[in-house]
């Protein structure tokens, strides 16, 4: 293996991670999930199912693709399960994102 291709992979590697992220990111009701727990620190699925009025089954699937990206942790507390968020997983994409910001803070054109 060469130096270079040695050097690239750990890049590959946090590159897949913050594209993992940005995927599950990637549907309003996913966004409205995190904003919905972003209010609370923890949010029963059920009570989430209610506030952001998608079928329990479609909201199940947006929570398990959250959860399957780190972006959400779940705690089973029977019979439920809380929902609360994982900011560190966001990390590798709010670094990237800072990457991209316009020097001097305008906006580009």
């Amino acid at each position: 293996m060469t130096a270079a291709r040695v050097r690239s992979e750990p890049a590959l590697d946090e590159n897949a991670a913050i594209a993992a992220v940005a995927k599950a990111l990637s549907h309003p009701a996913r966004i409205a999930i995190l904003q919905l727990l972003a209010r609370r620190d923890t949010c029963v699925g059920c009570d989430i199912v209610e506030e952001i009025g998608l079928a329990q089954s479609t909201t199940s699937e947006h929570l398990r693709i959250l959860k399957a990206a780190g972006i959400i942790v779940g705690e089973i507390e029977r019979p439920r399960v809380c929902y609360s968020l994982n900011v560190e997983a966001l990390q590798p994409l709010r670094q990237f994102l800072g990457l991209l910001r316009v020097p001097g803070g305008a906006a580009a054109r």
